[in-house]
């Protein structure tokens, strides 16, 4: 197989001539990875995306004339191939939600660590979601607390949960552990596996991690009432 197909093609979107160049220089001395293109605003990042057809964009989430969320928002009707990680310089629980819950699969700190970068476009090339380390717990709280669109049952009920596989999965969210939730619900450790075997299963999710992302993207974590201590 010619060894440019294998590579993971990337656009890079950030109003920081320094950055992206340094982005670039860190990408194209990696083998595994090819920079398609350069963009300096939010414009342009669409222009560029539809154009040039990236694997990955790397998307600052604030830009000029269009920000990384209208990007996103942008996007999402288009229904491209790309799958977009998001640098940003702080964690900022309600923006990286609503990335999330927009389509974006990774988040990435611009402090980080150049193999964190390479390891989530990977993760996110490879169909999964990446979330730096510092800021998945504390996004937990910011997810739960995040007030859908009312059409969250309606959606609970297309991917076929039932009530408990609901409750289950905002105990996972919260952090809880399989034994804490048999000890809430009285159940065995064995059931819970269970429950969460059918919820990825339904779901299509390989991990916690997953599961609880995909909770916030679609919405499932709404008025799920949580079972008494």
């Amino acid at each position: 197989m010619n060894k440019r197909h294998e590579e993971i093609a990337i656009l890079i979107a950030d109003d920081h001539p320094i950055l992206r160049e340094g982005l670039r220089k860190l990408l194209e001395a990696k083998p595994g990875f090819r920079v398609l293109g350069e963009a300096a605003d939010g414009e342009q990042t669409l222009k560029l995306a539809r154009q040039l057809q990236p694997d990955i964009l790397l998307l600052d989430i604030r830009m000029p004339k269009l920000s990384g969320l209208e990007v996103l928002r942008e996007l999402k009707p288009l229904s491209l191939q790309l799958r977009t990680v998001v640098l940003t310089a702080a964690v900022e629980k309600d923006e990286i939600v609503q990335a999330l819950q927009l389509g974006a699969r990774g988040i990435i700190l611009k402090r980080s660590a150049t193999d964190v970068l390479f390891e989530g476009i990977r993760c996110v090339m490879a169909g999964q979601y990446w979330v730096c380390d510092e800021s998945v717990s504390d996004l937990v709280q910011a997810l739960l607390n995040f007030r859908p669109r009312p059409e969250a049952a309606e959606r609970r009920q297309r991917f076929g949960l039932t009530p408990r596989e609901t409750e289950v999965i905002a105990l996972i969210v919260a952090g809880y552990t399989n034994k804490d939730i048999a000890d809430k619900f009285s159940i065995s450790e064995h059931t819970v596996k269970h429950h969460l075997t059918n919820i990825f299963d339904k779901l299509g999710v390989s991990n916690r991690l997953e599961l609880a992302l995909f909770s916030i993207n679609h919405r499932l974590l709404v008025n799920v009432q949580m079972p008494a201590a």
